[in-house]
């Protein structure tokens, strides 16, 4: 217990470090002499002194924070000098962040009973949480006179003097420390900060060969020299300590990554995935630890040895875990980033297989059905991780998706629908929901909803190109506010440029609206810009060259699109009758 105590200062103290000098010496002068004026009290007061303080803490005990208030300081408008009273008032206002009245309280207390060590603990936290080192000093020497055996009281001295950069006292404490309790694992990481502070990092070596010295079976002070070492330009020293200790503990793979981090420092990538990889092959090393250093991989995945390693090593994690879900998704995850898309598919299959409940695998694997047309693979998956989170919004709308890519538009609304009615977080969730609901509804001529449904998108996200477009074609098709669905469609050609499937859409809208030539233009940078143009495309090409003058063009264009499949109900009859129909 006193251990954790410890290393909870130590956190805390970490961020003072930057505390300017201004500020300790503004906060140092609350420190002055504190009077506390008593007074004899009737029988009778006593008595309702008692009651009320025990009122208090039955209304603390009962949370009520603003009774439990009242009666305290009802106590100390009879009794003045009641310490109980205070701490506890001091102790309410430290909870609620008011640092200043609690400060006020807790030292009238100590000032009553100096004797008692939980309120200068308390004044303690309260000159931590306020940046106050200064007056952090004088609190820690009293708790040393109280407990001059409780180590942690020395500990919190020294790191007050280090916080305020009086170095030397700092290590004159340390000294204290050793000379009372011996050397020890934390003293050596006390030290170690401070020569860090001081750039002083041979120091830190010292010290911690010292420590290696006095216990050469312990790894940690090892494992943190050859930290050192390798931090500071000498991995060389790293390489031969951590073999010398491997040779007596091969198996350990701390160890193995510690010598790992060496090599890799030496620019010996080759022998740094070597024992990487004796590391990841030890079943007794945590798979969390191990999937965070594949993980930690993935920024630098552009460098191929990166990914071939990382590729390594989370197969190593399939057969070394291959009982944990876990192993599977992350070797899926780098398959993905890998572009393996059929291999990264099977491995989280495997991963669900052992595990169903992981919702993150489950998405991903809708989305990579998507994106590989595998439709009615991403219904069957969808389905079935809606069976098992049947409130997530993402799921709905990726099966819709595939809905609707196979003509079922009904279903898909349905789903659209009830993902719309989920209250989701996500906002491009949501953009895609409304997205899909207009395509949908344009589908099955509703057109009504279909607009309204593309307006909220174009509401939460008035840049959307892909909303623009689409809502501005459908309107074309129909021939509805043709001036509208311009203005949209050359707004997404500006936030998007040179997207085949855009321009071929303003050049259609210039054509409906009878400007032709302009349209041409348009629909030529659109074929020019695509690699697989669609029937649509060619067969609108062709009306554009046809009322252009251009007739035996335009029908070499309509039998083009006639061969790649899937232009208008009205190609055939252009054909037959080699004349545009409206």
């Amino acid at each position: 217990m006193i251990r954790l105590l410890r290393y909870s200062i130590l956190i805390i103290f970490a961020f003072l470090y930057e505390m300017s000098a201004t500020a300790q010496k503004r906060k140092a002068d609350k420190t002055g002499p504190v009077i506390v004026v008593g007074k004899t009290l009737s029988t009778s007061d006593s008595v309702l002194v008692k009651q009320l303080y025990l009122d208090g803490l039955h209304a603390k005990m009962m949370q009520n924070t603003q009774q439990s208030t009242d009666y305290f300081r009802r106590v100390l408008s009879i009794d003045p000098a009641n310490d109980a009273a205070m701490f506890e008032l001091a102790a309410i206002y430290y909870l609620k962040n008011q640092t200043n009245e609690a400060e006020i309280q807790i030292r009238n207390a100590v000032t009553v009973k100096p004797e008692n060590k939980w309120y200068w603990l308390l004044l303690a936290d309260i000159y931590k949480q306020t940046n106050n080192a200064n007056s952090l000093l004088p609190v820690f020497n009293e708790l040393i006179r109280l407990e001059p055996y409780n180590e942690d009281h020395y500990f919190d001295k020294a790191n007050s003097l280090v916080i305020l950069n009086k170095i030397n006292e700092a290590n004159a404490v340390y000294d204290e420390i050793e000379r009372l309790y011996g050397t020890s694992e934390f003293l050596t990481e006390a030290r170690q900060r401070v020569f860090l502070k001081q750039g002083k990092p041979e120091k830190v070596a010292a010290e911690l060969e010292k420590q290696v010295k006095l216990n050469p079976k312990d790894i940690k002070p090892l494992l943190n020299l050859a930290e050192v070492y390798t931090r500071t330009g000498s991995a060389e020293k790293s390489v031969i300590l951590l073999k010398k200790a491997l040779a007596t503990e091969p198996e350990n793979a701390l160890l193995r990554l510690s010598l790992a981090d060496a090599y890799r420092s030496l620019k010996q990538f080759d022998e740094s995935l070597i024992e990487l990889k004796q590391a990841f092959n030890n079943s007794s090393y945590p798979i969390d630890e191990k999937i965070r250093i594949v993980l930690g991989m993935f920024p630098q995945f552009a460098d191929i040895k990166v990914r071939s390693g990382a590729h390594d090593l989370a197969e190593i994690l399939t057969k070394v875990h291959s009982d944990d879900a876990k192993s599977f998704s992350v070797f899926g995850d780098v398959l993905f980033q890998e572009q393996k898309l059929e291999e990264a598919t099977a491995s989280y299959r495997l991963a669900l297989k052992i595990n169903d409940q992981v919702y993150q695998i489950w998405e991903q694997l809708l989305r990579i059905g998507l994106s590989g047309n595998k439709f009615k693979e991403v219904i069957a998956d969808g389905e079935t991780a809606l069976s098992i989170f049947p409130n997530q919004a993402a799921l709905y709308l990726y099966t819709a998706i595939a809905y609707a890519q196979t003509k079922d538009h009904t279903k898909a609304i349905n789903y659209l629908e009830t993902a719309a009615s989920l209250e989701s977080e996500d906002k491009d969730v949501i953009i895609q929901v409304y997205s899909g609901l207009g395509d949908s509804y344009n589908a099955l001529k509703k057109f009504k909803q279909s607009d309204e449904a593309y307006r909220k998108v174009l509401e939460l996200s008035p840049d959307n190109s892909y909303t623009l477009n689409n809502f501005a074609y459908y309107l074309s098709l129909r021939g509805d506010d043709l001036e509208k669905a311009e203005q949209m469609s050359k707004q997404s050609i500006q936030l998007e440029p040179n997207n085949p499937s855009f321009e071929d859409t303003y050049g259609w809208i210039l054509f409906k609206l009878k400007k032709f030539k302009e349209a041409r233009v348009w629909i030529e940078k659109s074929i020019s810009h695509g690699e697989n143009n669609s029937a649509v495309q060619i067969e609108h090409y062709g009306d554009v060259l046809y009322l252009t003058g251009e007739k035996d063009k335009a029908l070499q264009q309509w039998q083009k699109a006639n061969q790649i499949g899937g232009a208008s109900d009205k190609l055939q009859l252009k054909l037959n009758g080699k004349k545009y129909i409206e």
